[in-house]
């Protein structure tokens, strides 16, 4: 099956991360092949994925790895190339996880004393692109909140951006400013999702302040603290619980949404 494209964002602590991992994950159950970008700075994806610190950290993340941005880019020639090959990174620098997605940290660029920073989102830019626009796989994107590694030639070829919100006005707030970016972007395709709700939340008064409604209100439950205590994914630790069994009527929704083309929220 030839695969979508989705990005999560968020705030940090909102848990978009679990949501990304266990996204990718479950579509892979349902057969497809699936790539997981990490290109979120705190890079955690690789816990949701069922990859050990010690395993993932052999693999340096693409954006901290000098030596291959500099063979990339030929920046030792003194002439930037603005269109790095980048067709063989994903083999190089993947690493599988449960389900058997392939996980591929970004990392960070580095500021301060690191020199000039065109080189790193020269690659940067020509990896998105190719990931988004060439690979067949079904790709699900962590991102940060300011959505900073997508750009306009690469915002087009994803499908879906699910902006997730706790069910605080701040995280709301912050949760509408991601979904305009993306608009502003030229991302048509935004929907929002609210995480840790309990019995309390008054669902249509944040839909209100969304001004649009939500794909997922994704129950509080402790299993995901106690899962996150342990180091352990989730739907591994507690595969039937309340919040895993939404994170799977969720997938069942973007589904419905991208391959149906039923109209976004």
């Amino acid at each position: 099956m030839r695969g979508f494209k989705i990005a999560v964002a968020g705030k940090g602590g909102v848990g978009k991360t679990l949501i990304a991992g266990s996204l990718a994950r479950l579509l892979s159950r349902d057969g497809y092949k699936v790539l997981a970008i990490d290109a979120d700075p705190a890079m955690n994806l690789h816990r949701q994925l069922g990859i050990d610190s010690g395993r993932v950290e052999v693999v340096k993340p693409i954006l901290e790895d000098s030596k291959l941005i500099d063979e990339r880019t030929n920046i030792g020639s003194g002439f930037l190339l603005l269109t790095p090959r980048v067709d063989d990174i994903i083999e190089r620098y993947g690493v599988k996880g449960m389900d058997d997605v392939i996980l591929v940290r970004l990392g960070t660029i580095r500021y301060g004393g690191s020199g000039c920073m065109c080189p790193a989102n020269a690659l940067l830019r020509a990896l998105l692109s190719y990931i988004l626009l060439s690979r067949d796989e079904a790709v699900v994107v962590d991102l940060e909140a300011g959505l900073e590694p997508l750009g306009r030639g690469t915002v087009e070829a994803v499908d879906l951006l699910l902006s997730v919100a706790e069910p605080t006005s701040q995280s709301i707030d912050t949760c509408r400013r991601i979904a305009k970016l993306a608009l502003d972007l030229g991302l048509k395709k935004v929907s929002y999702i609210v995480n840790k709700v309990t019995e309390d939340v008054d669902i249509e008064s944040i839909e209100y302040s969304l001004g649009s409604p939500i794909i997922a209100a994704i129950p509080f439950d402790r299993s995901v603290i106690e899962a996150e205590r342990l180091g352990v994914p989730l739907l591994d630790y507690a595969p039937n619980s309340v919040a895993a069994e939404a994170l799977k009527n969720l997938k069942d929704r973007v589904r419905d949404l991208i391959e149906g083309g039923v109209g976004y929220g």
